[in-house]
């Protein structure tokens, strides 16, 4: 059924540049070389080869070459100007430390580099970089347990589509629309990103307690199962109160333990959450509905929010505020399209958390829909809109074209699968891990596949 007998290796891309400095620490070795390598180099493209210095020798790769420590646990290697947050508000560089294998690959003028890793060991790191390593030790399994199932539903997707040269389509466009959806069908030289295009891997720089370890170590092995296919588990920071599912973010197909859940113990009786109505999602952002991601405990978002997450203190309702100059310039730049004046933001299309899906753009040059969620958030925000979960208010219209848009919204992320801060409250109150997954991730069974 799924083909594993072991801890499988996977790659994950960590930077792409013309030039890459890096530093190992131990004895490295490499394929065609008698000798070992060890400390600081400098990679860049030369002549249509990789070109790697240090102060005591040179050498020339052809296409691409694998650095392999002696030993995995104690040797290391370092790599500077590593770009974190991509096209999010907390974008910044930093150098971070990596063990087991560096793979550098030419690629169009970059050189890639490659972590390659035992899936297990990665796991380690992604649940200490996507949150504190601090967590609760039920917040940590539960987490590992979302990303393993993840990472291998990708590989196992991207297998299928190599075998059936199946070409994958994440775009449609006509006059009217441009539908879009980010997945990570883009990568083609390694199996994920080290960025939140993927999930956030940070090598060892930010493994500082024995919990991750601990989280990972009594989760070995253990995913969640949709019938008999690993799921496409997914998590976000807040959802906002609903979950949102799967085919509202990405693509059109549907998966029965990604659907929507309430986040909570019952469901909240002062609201209608039919949000093809627009009065009904006005209402639900607007309100205070309970939920278990609806805190302002800062114990408990501490352990979720990372000093540069912690840049942002309002997620669960938020506000956004532009002036007529502000957006037009905005979505013109964003978007490569040139509406004009912005004159209305009309949503056409909500997901069962009242996330838009399609939301029409009204200017006085052009009109056009834009879609999925992930698309209307980096058309409205330098980086990206917390979340599509939104509705727009107008002031100071002269002749239909407003001086001021307010944007009132809920949650933050996709909201789809796992939703962090609604999972680290039930850990605090006591659920077991297996439960909070049941919770977010319906329908699903966890079973150890390897």
């Amino acid at each position: 059924m799924l083909g594993y007998e072991n801890e499988p290796l996977i790659s994950v891309g960590i930077v792409t540049d013309k030039k890459i400095t890096f530093e190992l620490y131990g004895d490295f070795s490499s394929y065609g070389f008698k000798h070992f390598f060890s400390g600081r180099f400098e990679a860049e493209i030369v002549n249509d080869r990789i070109i790697c210095k240090s102060d005591k020798e040179k050498i020339e790769i052809t296409d691409e070459i694998i650095f392999e420590p002696q030993d995995p646990e104690s040797e290391s290697f370092l790599l500077r100007d590593v770009v974190i947050g991509v096209q999010f508000h907390w974008e910044r560089k930093e150098k971070q430390r990596f063990t087991h294998s560096l793979k550098l690959l030419k690629d169009n003028g970059n050189i890639v580099a490659i972590n390659i890793i035992p899936v297990e060991k990665y796991l380690t790191s992604v649940i200490s970089s996507e949150m504190s390593a601090k967590c609760s030790l039920q917040m940590l399994k539960a987490t590992a347990v979302v990303s393993r199932s993840w990472l291998l539903a990708q590989i196992e997707k991207s297998k299928t589509l190599k075998s059936t040269d199946t070409k994958y389509q994440s775009d449609f466009e006509n006059e009217n629309e441009i539908i879009k959806w980010y997945d990570r069908e883009d990568h083609k030289l390694f199996d994920v990103c080290a960025d939140d295009h993927c999930q956030r891997y940070q090598g060892i720089t930010k493994v500082t307690s024995e919990g991750a370890k601990k989280a990972v170590k009594e989760t070995a092995g253990i995913v969640l199962l949709e019938e008999d296919h690993i799921l496409d588990a997914r998590f976000s920071k807040s959802c906002g109160g609903i979950s949102e599912s799967f085919e509202n973010v990405w693509e059109p197909v549907k998966h029965p333990s990604l659907s929507a859940v309430y986040d909570y113990k019952f469901i909240a009786d002062d609201f209608d959450d039919d949000f093809s109505k627009e009065e009904n999602a006005v209402k639900w952002i607007k309100g205070n509905p309970p939920a278990f991601c609806n805190t302002s405990d800062p114990k408990i978002l501490n352990q979720i929010l990372l000093d540069y997450d912690q840049e942002t203190k309002d997620f669960y309702r938020w506000t956004v505020k532009y002036t007529q100059a502000q957006l037009s310039d905005l979505i013109k730049r964003k978007s490569g399209i040139d509406f004009g004046l912005i004159k209305d933001l009309i949503p056409v299309e909500r997901g069962f958390s009242s996330r838009l899906v399609k939301l029409k753009i009204v200017g006085t040059k052009k009109t056009l829909t834009i879609g999925k969620e992930l698309e209307i958030r980096r058309t409205l925000s330098e980086t990206h809109l917390y979340s599509s979960a939104f509705f727009v208010e107008k002031f100071g219209e002269q002749d239909g074209v407003p001086e001021k848009f307010i944007l009132r919204g809920a949650g933050w992320g996709h909201g789809v699968g796992l939703c962090q801060i609604g999972a680290a409250v039930m850990a605090e109150e006591g659920y077991q891990f297996d439960e909070i997954l049941i919770h977010y991730f319906k329908n699903a069974i966890l079973k150890k596949i390897y």
